[in-house]
């Protein structure tokens, strides 16, 4: 974020060719400037406070203690994002893909639709060119209107072109993939909320097995440390389409030629914040573990032996 303000406000320096590279020379030295002005003034109020040598240590517990404190910070604010973010992002998947891929044509005739859009589409352009300049407000809402339907001519002509395995088969196992992905989240969800109303201390100890949180879905071998791959991966992704859903931040959405280097900051920042509670949802649903050895020649390799020194592997 200090990155990112001093690359809204830097220019380059002077006798430099002006782009980007300047400016983000121009930022860098002035990040190490601010980084150095900050160490100075920590240091010399620190020796005036205290000259003993237990002040010095205080600058070693800048990066021990505050910035893991910092971090925690933000990984909760990251946290209450992804509780806000990651439910809706679930639910929105299927329109989201429902809109990249073809669906397939059932009971539709696809020529029709076109011949349709095309005369509509004819009939603005019409009412466009028949219009006076002076009437503004009128030509750009027709402009609107045209652009939507040619946007909807293009996604008519493009499913047309597809190929009968695109339309019949990519669809439906998309979507049989996001059903079952989402199950299984919520699964893991519903599992994790019961562990923790059960109270298992008061089972015998040879019968407890262990819990969602305790135990990963990794111990099952490589197939389970691929789901746990793909899982972390969706619910990721899911709570970006979240977010870009959520009103408030729909202003957010990148565009095409038309996304400011504000925005783009703003978009970064938001990533990043998200990025930082994935570990703490990741540890919630069990999936923290990635081993792909037994966890029963790992338990017996972790015991004891006989003289009392632990077993080397």
């Amino acid at each position: 974020m200090p990155f990112a303000f001093f690359f809204l406000e830097s220019e380059g320096f002077a006798g430099l060719k002006k782009g980007i590279r300047a400016r983000v020379l121009e930022t860098l030295v002035m990040l190490l400037l601010l980084a150095l002005l900050i160490l100075g003034m920590v240091w010399v109020a620190s020796a005036l406070i205290d000259s003993d040598a237990a002040s010095m240590e205080s600058l070693y517990d800048l990066w021990e203690f505050y910035l893991p404190y910092l971090y925690s910070c933000i990984s909760l604010m990251g946290c209450l994002l992804l509780l806000l973010c990651t439910p809706v992002g679930l639910s929105r998947m299927f329109t989201v893909m429902g809109q990249l891929l073809v669906k397939p044509a059932i009971l539709e005739d696809l020529d029709e639709q076109i011949y349709i859009i095309t005369l509509e589409e004819e009939a603005l352009q019409r009412r466009l060119h028949g219009l006076s300049s002076s009437v503004e407000y009128n030509i750009m809402e027709l402009e609107q209107e045209l652009e939507n339907v040619k946007t909807l001519k293009t996604k008519l002509e493009r499913r047309k072109k597809a190929s009968a395995w695109e339309r019949n088969l990519v669809y439906p196992a998309v979507m049989v993939l996001l059903l079952f992905e989402t199950s299984i989240s919520v699964l893991l969800v519903a599992c994790n909320i019961l562990c923790l109303l059960v109270d298992e201390t008061a089972m015998p100890k040879g019968t407890r097995g262990p819990g969602i949180g305790s135990a990963s879905l990794s111990t099952f071998g490589f197939v389970g440390a691929a789901l746990e791959i793909i899982l972390i991966f969706y619910l990721m992704v899911s709570s970006v389409v979240g977010f870009y859903s959520l009103r408030f931040f729909g202003n957010f959405t990148p565009k095409k030629d038309d996304t400011t280097m504000t925005k783009i900051i703003g978009n970064c920042v938001s990533i990043l914040v998200l990025s930082s509670a994935l570990p703490v949802m990741s540890r919630t649903l069990g999936l923290h573990k990635l081993h792909l050895s037994d966890t029963s020649r790992d338990s017996e390799t972790a015991k004891p032996s006989a003289n009392g020194h632990q077993k080397a592997l």
